[in-house]
């Protein structure tokens, strides 16, 4: 039979170090929040392979005092807390009192430390937890701790480090990380004698920014602010036209800790809903100040998960400070000149090719299409004689798509739709912002009579600032999209009955996930019953779509229902729905417009809140200045 026996202190700090210590851009982020919270002003970082070989961290803090070196690698020995009423009111960056003596443990560590008080400083040398005495040694006032060799005499977590410039990469997004959350201290950072960043203090994040991410970036951020009984949300988010394909470029900081939290993730994806492409994330660099006693950072050995005391109070201020700020915000994409466009690794695609083709457009088409063969008739083969497109493809003008009410509500969470609660109540930009902001005068108004369609895809109109290139199908999408919201959220969207119900054959997942949802597809003005088997009969369907056959309108809506292979959420169901069925009904790519047509759909663009973009994230129109212009044609 086993016997238990207490685990020595080596053996401790060893299993320490396997939560704490993952590879060396862990050590250097311990070190870099040990630096912060002794009240440095500059740190100096330096590294050889990656950190594999060499981590060394100095700083001019207020240092440690001699006799106190020994308790510095000292398993739970800390001086940021005194007792457990402590972990309530946590400030600073470090608490735990493990990392030093998890990093002593498998590393050969060496310390270096001067207190302002001393007249010399001392130093501790421990190498795999065995210490040597404190020798005294000439240095500067602060800290200067170096590691080597990490993970020397534990082979098996050696195996795992990846190569120099993988773990590099890691290093320089810790070093990231403090220097973005403090940009009050000097950071500097040399990998194999070569430095890599020198970072002075700045007075905001947007200069750290810049130089981490690029000026073009830092130039199109938007800056946000908020208040709420004691929570204050600052910083800048991205441009729409800026996004990444992962999160990694979401910086969340809470009281100078930079954090990951899920529900405030959702928050600045659901505030960018319908302005980003699907599988883009957005970026943001925000900062969150709160009490202490409202968090509980005491959750996991690397500090970056927390727990808030009210995370829903976070989620609504989140979510409201920027839906607000984006109806204030001018969000129209600029079309960059290739001239000018660069090596641009945060623009997409959409916004890099349309640019491309500008001046073939301008060069082709302005000189060959005019008013008179936009107004040309289209004569069928059969009878020759002149019908509108909208005859030709069986829908109507789209002065008829028009759905009169007031303007249209932004799609709150929180909001019933059919009888269902899709999502936590939360805070949205308030009624009178949304109808000041569509009756401002935009700038560079659009002068609808000077449209010009190219390629039955594009609207080319002069500005006062030069021309727009509009995507119709996505404008007229965004437009309807939100006047089927606006008409959903209000009871119900207008439907079709048909005289003798249709019957629907479904394969057997189909049938059950359609009658599982059909009351949402009631609110969308389909009507649905049970007809036997895998037969379902559609009693009704949206007016809008009547060039439709309902068999048609409803295999879409339950395609939407099954894609992704997990059960909707009532919010993103809905979404989907209404994005179809705005799809469906807007005038597609391709289709040619009659020069009332055209006017018709620009008259109505400002009724749109985001009107800069289709539901689906895409821009519905680019802007190129006459600078741009100017410097294409080689006149600047």
């Amino acid at each position: 039979m086993p016997t238990i026996q207490q685990l020595s202190p080596s053996v401790v700090n060893k299993i320490a170090a396997g939560e704490v210590i993952e590879r060396p851009a862990s050590v250097l982020k311990e070190l870099l929040e040990n630096s912060v919270d002794a009240g440095a002003t500059r740190i100096d970082v330096t590294l050889e392979k990656g950190g594999s070989d060499v981590i060394r961290v100095a700083d001019n803090g207020c240092g440690i005092a001699v006799e106190e070196l020994p308790l510095a690698v000292a398993s739970h020995a800390t001086s940021k807390i005194r007792s457990a009423d402590d972990l309530f009111s946590v400030m600073t960056l470090g608490f735990r009192g493990e990392a030093l003596a998890s990093i002593a443990e498998v590393s050969r560590l060496v310390i270096r430390s001067r207190t302002a008080d001393a007249e010399s400083g001392a130093e501790l040398e421990i190498v795999g937890g065995a210490a040597s005495p404190v020798q005294p040694i000439g240095c500067p006032v602060g800290t200067t701790i170096e590691v080597r060799n990490l993970f020397f005499n534990t082979p098996v977590r050696h195996k795992f480090m990846r190569s120099p410039q993988t773990e590099m990469g890691h290093s320089i997004e810790a070093v990231t990380r403090l220097a973005l959350a403090h940009p009050h201290i000097h950071f500097t950072l040399s990998h194999n004698s070569r430095t890599i960043h020198d970072l002075p203090p700045v007075a905001t994040i947007r200069g750290r920014i810049a130089a981490f991410f690029g000026d073009e970036l830092a130039d199109d951020l938007i800056e946000v602010a908020s208040d709420s009984d004691g929570v204050t949300l600052s910083g800048f988010v991205a441009n729409p036209m800026h996004s990444r394909a992962t999160g990694r470029m979401q910086y969340l900081f809470l009281n100078g800790r930079a954090i990951r939290d899920r529900a405030l993730q959702h928050a600045l994806g659901e505030a960018y809903r319908g302005l980003l492409l699907t599988g883009r994330q957005p970026i943001c660099f925000l900062r969150l100040e709160m009490p202490a006693d409202l968090v509980d950072v005491n959750v996991h050995p690397t500090k970056q998960e927390v727990r808030f005391q009210d995370s829903g109070r976070l989620y609504s201020l989140l979510l409201g400070t920027l839906r607000t700020k984006f109806l204030s915000t001018d969000l129209q994409a600029r079309g960059a000149t290739p001239a000018a466009m660069g090596p641009n690794r945060f623009q997409t695609d959409e916004a890099a090719s349309g640019a491309s083709e500008l001046v073939s457009w301008a060069k082709e088409q302005l000189g060959r299409q005019t008013a008179e063969q936009l107004r040309a008739p289209i004569e069928t083969n059969d009878t020759r004689r002149s019908i509108s497109p909208w005859q030709a493809t069986g829908r109507e003008p789209l002065s008829l798509h028009r759905i009169d009410g007031p303007a249209a509500l932004p799609f709150e969470m929180g909001r019933p739709v059919g009888g269902f609660d899709i999502g936590q109540n939360t805070e949205t930009a308030p009624r009178e912002a949304m109808s000041e902001d569509r009756g401002r005068e935009r700038p560079g108004s659009l002068e609808s009579q000077n449209a010009l369609q190219v390629h039955n895809r594009y609207l080319v109109v002069e500005t006062d600032a030069g021309i727009e290139v509009i995507d119709q199908h996505a404008l007229h999408e965004r437009i309807l999209y939100e006047q089927i919201r606006e008409k959903v959220l209000a009871g119900g969207l207008e439907s079709q009955k048909l005289l003798v119900p249709e019957p629907v054959d479904l394969t057997a997942t189909e049938a059950a996930i359609a009658l599982e949802h059909a009351n949402v597809l009631a609110q969308l003005g389909v009507e649905i019953q049970p007809f036997g088997g895998e037969t379902v009969l559609v009693s009704s369907y949206p007016a809008m779509l009547s060039n439709l056959s309902p068999a048609e309108v409803l295999r879409d809506l339950v395609e939407k229902l099954l894609a992704g292979g997990r059960q909707p959420e009532a919010r993103d169901l809905v979404d989907e729905l209404l994005h179809m069925i705005a799809c469906k009904a807007a005038v597609k790519f391709g289709d040619r417009l009659t020069t009332e047509e055209v006017d018709s759909l620009l008259s109505q663009r400002h009724l749109a809140q985001d009107q800069h973009h289709c539901p689906h994230g895409r821009p519905t129109a680019l802007v190129f200045t006459r600078e741009d212009l100017d410097r294409q044609f080689k006149r600047i």
